[in-house]
């Protein structure tokens, strides 16, 4: 009969219901748990590479009496972890709801917690953005330093992969204090890689000015910190949003007060972006470190200024960020048309395309400040496109170096006879530098220059002569480099093209270039409603 049957399905209706459910409760255990686990990984890494792996001669540091399998050089370790964390950080990109502008997937942790802080992650429309950008450039800059580092490769790529699981801790912090600890861990490593596998002689000298500003810098976004908490009692981001936020009379910050905190943020900040007259450290460092390191300071530990200041002033210290902003251009087009002059005088080619990523990042502060919808996401697609076309500008360098260990302008000519392919790389890296459309760095600085010519025609004008400049130093050294006589008398007669493992090396970030040229709207969309949030808040309260 029709009733029993129907008794007989609705004991299976039940458990369909009751698996759904489980099967809910355990995707949602899953995204909790996905933000440690994408951390963990690089930092899991870099202890079995110094305990497992082996230097490139052969000689092994692990403990062998355990038996935990074969010995594994510490290179092909540290492809394995990089290629790891990359694959688990897309499930990060694609679960995400675009539609949200608050974090999503939080997660809080109980240990150590000092008064008020919360050791607590979650990613939005931005911070997944540069987590992409992170775990995707890794495996490149693996595969940049396999040439160039031959001695302590196990402590090299301990550093490295462990440098990866702190970047990633800064991307997805949600707490001000936690964000300043991992933001001074990050520094650490790196420090390492420019002292120690530096590539001349001064690179003690690089790596201690490179501790001192940016480590030194800090201590007033620390003060700054301890203040807030002593006053509110948390250091998370969002109560401090909404805390600071508020009219005085409400319990919010006094007007001079507020002022005086943000001048210590931005102080702190402006030495990671860097800002003149404190960018010395930068080409320092970039000439000494090794191929590998240059690539990730450029590509990724630089955005983490202008990535602060999108989080810690703007949401902070509204008010304050509206009266600084005219100061905030003038440094920041003053900076633009300085290092790009000084770009053309330089003779190192390292220094040359250290300078112009000083120009680049003052030119996206210019679209972060302007507080329209364009200038600001213009601001944060230019920082993913700097990671792109830089890093490569980089690994350019470092191909040559690898082979005739010299960085010097006047002593290469005639590149493009002898290495054609290596030629059009070149060529297509200082289009893609210079903003010419079809790539990245079109997008973000047409962007740019829309959202602030809404606000300040002036800056405008003088932000546009970036282009300019950008085309003159950047078609200066590819004319140096590939074009003219061959100089046989310095580098020698044979001139091997490209490798299978460089041209690995190159074919993403081509084509990543030239995907994000065309299909902006990929990114841009992902992080308008953070953008606009962010943008409305400032707006609000100032």
């Amino acid at each position: 009969m029709w009733y029993e049957r129907l008794r007989v399905q609705i004991p299976s209706i039940a458990q369909g219901r009751e698996r759904k459910k489980l099967n809910q409760t355990a995707t949602k255990q899953e995204k909790e748990k996905m933000l440690r686990t994408r951390r963990l990984v690089p930092l899991r890494g870099s202890l079995r590479i110094m305990r497992r792996a082996t230097d490139s001669d052969g000689k092994s540091h692990g403990n062998e009496s355990r038996g935990r399998g074969r010995k594994v050089k510490a290179s092909d370790r540290g492809r394995w972890v990089t290629v790891r964390t990359w694959m688990r950080s897309i499930p990060v990109w694609v679960r995400f709801d675009k539609s949200e502008g608050m974090y999503q997937m939080v997660e809080t942790y109980e240990g150590l917690r000092p008064r008020g802080a919360k050791r607590t992650r979650g990613v939005d429309g931005i911070s997944r953005c540069f987590i992409m950008l992170t775990t995707r450039r890794m495996p490149l800059c693996r595969l940049a330093s396999m040439e160039g580092i031959q001695k302590q490769t196990r402590e090299y790529y301990a550093a490295f992969v462990g440098m990866e699981g702190r970047i990633l801790g800064v991307f997805m912090v949600t707490d001000v204090l936690w964000f300043y600890v991992r933001f001074e861990a990050v520094l650490i490593p790196m420090y390492r890689r420019i002292g120690v596998w530096g590539s001349r002689a001064r690179k003690i000298r690089a790596a201690y000015f490179f501790m001192r500003y940016t480590l030194v810098g800090s201590v007033r976004m620390l003060l700054g910190i301890l203040y807030l908490n002593s006053r509110y009692g948390t250091t998370e981001m969002v109560n401090l949003k909404v805390r600071c936020s508020r009219p005085e009379e409400r319990g919010g910050l006094e007007v001079g007060t507020q002022r005086r905190r943000w001048r210590a943020f931005f102080a702190s900040l402006a030495v990671k972006v860097p800002m003149v007259p404190v960018h010395i450290w930068l080409p320092e460092a970039h000439v000494e470190a090794p191929t590998g390191g240059s690539v990730i300071l450029a590509g990724v530990l630089l955005k983490l200024g202008t990535y602060g200041m999108m989080r810690r002033l703007r949401g902070r210290f509204p008010s304050a960020t509206v009266y600084f902003t005219p100061r905030v251009y003038v440094r920041a087009v003053v900076a633009i048309v300085y290092t790009s002059r000084t770009a053309i005088r330089q003779t190192d080619r390292k220094r040359i395309v250290a300078y112009a990523s000083v120009a680049h990042m003052n030119m996206t502060l210019v679209g972060l400040f302007s507080m329209t919808e364009q200038g600001v996401e213009g601001a944060l697609f230019q920082m993913l496109s700097h990671g792109l076309v830089a890093g490569a500008l980089f690994m350019v360098i470092g191909v040559l170096y690898d082979r005739y260990h010299t960085r010097r302008v006047m002593y290469y000519g005639g590149v493009a006879q002898t290495m054609p392919r290596f030629a059009v790389v070149f060529l297509f890296f200082t289009m893609a530098n210079i903003a010419l459309p079809g790539t990245s760095s079109f997008v973000g600085e047409r962007r740019i220059l829309l959202g602030i010519a809404q606000t300040n025609t002036l800056v405008t004008r003088r932000s546009a002569t970036s282009m300019v400049l950008g085309g003159a130093y950047s078609l200066w050294l590819y004319n140096r480099v590939a074009y003219g006589n061959r100089k046989t008398m310095y580098i020698g007669e044979q001139m091997s093209d490209l490798n299978r493992r460089e041209g690995r090396m190159f074919l993403p970030l081509r084509r990543r270039t030239l995907f994000l040229g065309r299909y902006p709207s990929c990114v841009l969309e992902r992080m308008h409603v953070s953008c606009v949030s962010r943008r409305e808040h400032v707006r609000m309260y100032s």
